[in-house]
């Protein structure tokens, strides 16, 4: 058995709280490494936290100003020489996109060459593993906090996909704030061989009560999609199942998009007051859609999808209320000239980086890192079908 699959196999048959276990007796045993530790992205993406048994757990490492922070923003390993003729290797654990965070190998330095490639790979194997693992332990969901979580938080990050993901005709990223007491935002996509729906949602009410109106909305939302059914029936089908709990006192304000992959047509349901801006070349543009009721506040609302175009290049960058109405200490909001100048700052970063440089900047202009609202940013780099295939081409 060679040894990257023995690590596969090891990482297969651990049990789902002894993956980090069972890594570091194959990599102690088939590649000499002296130690392995992994770190994971905290909620707010603001440090990576070790995991460990250890009470209280080992200080996190923040995400700057350090070789393993540098690895995960650039998503490529990083070395670093050791004491002892030992190299240090850490190397970024994502899945599909999803950042979850770095695996650090320290091994001897003659054998960091040859192991590289291996060691990289075996990164986005632990990856795979962890996201299987967790249907059965918390081990690696408690080792992400910070900070304790409220109960309406814990219930939002349940339901959300993830925070990031790419696919070769697009690459999306997405955070939450406050990230460890937010209640009503949400975000959701989902992706067939064809397309690509994403749902922005900005919830109403604060606490346990706005986060089971997004839990009832969101999965009214898929229920319906998964019927095969089209984006403004889903629209009209969510409607009618908050409208039936809530008869009109709450609703759910959503921006529910379709992406058909091959021709970037999208279909658009403007159901409230998520808003989409467009950067193409250095020129940020609000793309304004026909506005339509919030699903649930009346019953038995009719839905029209209106169609739009994105081309090879662009970045879409789709924000709730809390982000562009949130208000300064004047009383200036962040409105669409400062969003403007975030989206422009930004424009190099990568898409999982995009949302959290641009919730640094709204914090910045609040004058403050608590929030009275939810704030939610979703980043979509479109590169399409043909844009895909060229950059395969040109590799």
């Amino acid at each position: 058995m060679n040894r990257f699959v023995a690590v596969e196999r090891a990482l297969r048959t651990a049990a789902p709280h002894q993956l980090l276990d069972a890594l570091r007796e194959v990599l102690r045993s088939r590649y000499a490494a002296e130690s392995a530790e992994f770190l994971l992205a905290d909620y707010g993406v603001t440090v990576l936290r070790p995991l460990s048994p250890e009470v209280p757990a080992p200080d996190p490492v923040p995400l700057h100003d350090n070789r393993a922070g540098r690895a995960f923003g650039a998503q490529e390993p990083l070395l670093e020489e050791a004491a002892g003729g030992l190299a240090r290797v850490h190397l970024p654990v994502t899945v599909r996109g999803d950042r979850l965070g770095v695996l650090t190998v320290t091994l001897p330095s003659e054998d960091v060459k040859d192991s590289l490639p291996e060691l990289h790979e075996i990164a986005e194997v632990l990856g795979h593993a962890v996201i299987v693992a967790e249907r059965d332990t918390d081990v690696y969901v408690q080792a992400r906090r910070k900070d304790r979580l409220t109960l309406a938080a814990e219930m939002q990050w349940q339901l959300l996909p993830g925070r990031s993901c790419s696919r070769p005709e697009y690459a999306l990223g997405a955070q939450l704030e406050p990230a460890y007491t937010i209640f009503g935002d949400n975000f959701d996509w989902s992706t067939d061989p064809d397309h690509l729906m994403l749902y922005i949602t900005n919830g109403m009410g604060e606490g346990i009560e706005a986060s089971l109106l997004t839990n009832l909305g969101i999965n009214a939302l898929r229920n319906a999609r998964r019927a095969g059914i089209p984006l403004e029936d889903q629209a009209a089908l969510a409607d009618q199942a908050v409208y039936a709990q809530y008869r009109g006192e709450s609703y759910l304000a959503v921006l529910l998009v379709e992406f058909e992959l091959s021709t970037g047509r999208m279909k658009v349901v403007d159901a409230g007051s998520p808003r989409m801006l467009r950067l193409r070349g250095r020129s940020v543009e609000a793309v304004d859609f026909e506005a339509q009721l919030p699903l649930g506040m009346f019953e038995e609302t009719d839905y029209v999808a209106q169609e739009f175009h994105v081309e090879p290049g662009d970045r879409l960058v789709f924000v709730s209320d809390g982000v562009h109405a949130v208000a300064a200490p004047g009383g200036e909001t962040y409105g669409q000239k400062a969003l403007t100048r975030a989206i422009t700052a930004t424009r190099l970063l990568p898409a999982a980086e995009v949302p959290r440089a641009i919730l640094r900047e709204l914090s910045g202009h609040r004058g403050g890192p608590s929030p009275t609202d939810d704030a939610l940013v979703v980043c979509l780099d479109w590169s399409g079908r043909q844009g895909a295939a060229q950059a395969l081409e040109s590799e």
